[in-house]
């Protein structure tokens, strides 16, 4: 079924690298609006360019360390029975899959950025990342561990988000210039992060709904209508942890176009505004 460090460990990953893609594609855009790219990651500046591609870094380590506790540690290396895979572990062998295509996507990625044997373009890129999106969607879609019930919503809500993340990807490369498209991928990335946590703290933790329970490795509910008011709540936490991260984008776009705007947005701004009043 899972654990609570099973899902917040992932959950951990894409919530950073979805926040700073926030932060990144909202600092590239006040800067200048006219010249905005799609970014597939986004570079640490200062620090002498040392930390250049710490994203890069955090999501090939952060890959290849969730891989190896999924692969190694969960299966106790006990990997065939028999001639066959080991079923009792296919759980471990699908997230394996999963987190093996982006750990592919990092290193790729930094073979791209830090060395000439590998020149991909960022649209390429984005249909990296969007086939590691796919390949976690696939796995949630058609899961060896059957989720039903209230722990089937949950992870179907989560299906959504990365859903939304494949659609981003995709559309960064077809729309190479388009800030919404770019804010968007990053808004999804956070939202599948806190979504981890929020699956992790109500079916492993201690927001787990009245008349619900963990029991047996499967969380079973004592009437249909408790089933149901999980359901909603989990409907609501959904719209809170939107609303907390479009907030959240709104006040960094504010505090970026204070600290790093210039005449080039408020140009910008004002030459959208002046279109609008001529379409109208």
């Amino acid at each position: 079924m899972g654990s609570f460090k099973g899902h917040a460990l992932p959950g951990t990953l894409f919530l950073l690298v979805g926040l700073w893609h926030i932060w990144g594609s909202v600092v590239r855009y006040v800067r200048n609006p006219m010249a905005f790219q799609v970014r597939v990651w986004n570079p640490v500046s200062g620090f002498d360019g040392r930390l250049k591609h710490l994203e890069l870094y955090v999501i090939a380590i952060g890959a290849f360390i969730d891989m190896c506790i999924e692969l190694l540690y969960s299966t106790h290396l006990k990997f065939f029975v028999g001639d066959v895979l080991n079923p009792s572990h296919m759980n471990d062998f699908e997230h394996s899959g999963m987190l093996l295509m982006f750990f592919i996507f990092g290193v790729v990625a930094l073979l791209t950025q830090k060395t000439r044997f590998l020149p991909l373009q960022e649209g390429a890129l984005c249909l990296i990342a969007a086939s590691a999106f796919s390949a976690e969607y696939l796995l949630f879609y058609f899961h060896s561990t059957t989720h039903q019930g209230l722990e089937g919503y949950y992870h179907t809500l989560l299906v959504f988000l990365i859903g939304l993340c494949i659609l981003s990807s995709v559309a960064g490369a077809l729309l190479p210039t388009s800030f919404p498209v770019d804010l968007c991928n990053g808004i999804a990335i956070a939202l599948q992060g806190l979504w981890f946590y929020q699956t992790a703290f109500v079916l492993y933790g201690p927001m787990m709904p009245n008349g619900c329970k963990l029991r047996d490795n499967s969380v079973t509910c004592n009437s249909m209508d408790s089933e149901v008011w999980g359901e909603l709540l989990a409907n609501f936490q959904l719209f809170v942890a939107v609303l907390v991260v479009l907030v959240g984008t709104v006040a960094s776009y504010s505090f970026a176009s204070s600290r790093y705007g210039g005449s080039e947005v408020k140009n910008f701004h004002a030459i959208q505004a002046g279109l609008d009043l001529i379409q109208d």
